[in-house]
């Protein structure tokens, strides 16, 4: 009788470890299924954003009360974005964008504001990567031959000779021999 009382009890002590490693890895796979929540670039302050006016501000003033911006224009017409984006993933995703708005403050050839004017993310254009590779000089090597190529040419002289070519040297083709 004494068998069966043990075995009662081992079964039920595996049956509740069996259900708390069971609750543990449903929690473990809940917390995976979060979204991830981020936010990049300009934290937006309505009160200054709304201080900066054009033909009163110059770039000073904007810099002093807004700060850096994003980024400044690199060609045409001066202007500096201020971007500010709040994005949303999934675990092992890449973030896409769930709300945003850009501020251009564009400036005369004095330096003072000219205009002002704001939007959301629908103006900004999505680039995406072309995905074929630039030529290039020299040989495409494999993986394996980036890993293993130096061996066995510790050591060996430049040019893959040992030792004496028409001037003594390296016997190489380089204008140095090598």
């Amino acid at each position: 009788m004494r068998i069966e009382a043990t075995n009662s009890r081992s079964t039920g002590f595996f049956q509740t470890a069996l259900r708390a490693v069971l609750a543990g890895t449903v929690a473990i796979t809940a917390a995976g299924c979060t979204h991830i929540r981020d936010h990049r670039g300009y934290l937006v302050d309505p009160a200054l954003t709304q201080s900066v006016l054009p033909g009163i501000d110059n770039r000073l003033s904007v810099e002093r009360s807004l700060g850096q911006p994003t980024f400044k224009s690199q060609f045409g017409q001066p202007a500096w974005y201020y971007v500010s984006l709040d994005t949303v993933a999934k675990p092992f995703t890449r973030a896409r964008i769930e709300a945003g708005s850009i501020m251009r403050v564009s400036f005369d050839s004095a330096g003072t504001v000219a205009d002002v004017s704001r939007g959301g993310v629908e103006r900004a254009v999505r680039i995406e990567p072309d995905k074929h590779s630039t030529p290039t000089l020299g040989r495409d090597r494999s993986f394996f031959e980036d890993l293993f190529g130096n061996i066995g040419s510790v050591g060996a002289l430049p040019g893959g000779t040992q030792g004496g070519g028409p001037n003594g040297g390296g016997g190489g083709t380089g204008p140095n021999g090598s």
